[in-house]
């Protein structure tokens, strides 16, 4: 890397990574701050270490070999896992250099969202419908994208409602999207 673009890297305000099938081969310091590591330590360690189970580090990999597949590209808003253990927002947007085999070789931003945006104790089915709620899908749409019935769908908003103490909907995605409402 050229001395200016060192500095970028060193010094962002978000997490950047680069890696290779889903190894973090580079990454610079707020990335391993966020996730409370040290950058020894992430460096050549899986990207499923980060999430919240095994099964959303696939899921989330099947959907964005998916989307990368036409213009290389990836974004989200997804929870991720710290070292301590701990879950938080995260705001991730990616770029593969290699279209054809998008996760062979690829460079990742994260944003922590947590100060905007609070977690609690959620199933993973519960993240799903909030990320689709907070992304402005109807029931049918959560309910089709997700494979359930409208009434599964119901039924995890109403839990969301109570785990996240919203009054209604409204009040409810605003939460995920960390915006306050007005009272």
């Amino acid at each position: 890397m050229d001395e200016l673009t060192a500095i970028a890297f060193e010094q962002a305000p978000i997490g950047i990574i680069y890696s290779e099938d889903r190894v973090i081969r580079l990454c610079n310091p707020r990335f391993a701050e966020m996730f409370g590591y040290t950058r020894a330590a992430l460096k050549d360690a899986s990207l499923s270490e980060l999430y919240p189970s095994t099964a959303e580090f696939e899921r989330i990999g099947a959907l964005g070999t998916k989307a990368m597949s036409g213009s290389g590209r990836y974004a989200d808003e997804r929870i991720m896992r710290r070292r301590s253990g701990d879950l938080f927002w995260c705001r991730v947007r990616g770029q593969s250099l290699t279209p054809a085999t998008p996760f062979a070789k690829a460079v990742w931003s994260f944003a922590d969202l947590s100060e905007v945006r609070p977690t609690t104790d959620l199933t993973m089915r519960e993240r799903q419908v909030a990320k689709l709620m907070a992304e402005g899908r109807t029931t049918k749409e959560i309910a089709h994208g997700l494979e359930i019935s409208p009434r599964t769908v119901e039924v995890h908003r109403a839990n969301l409602l109570k785990k996240m103490d919203a009054r209604n909907s409204l009040d409810l995605v605003a939460r995920l999207v960390g915006i306050p409402l007005l009272e």
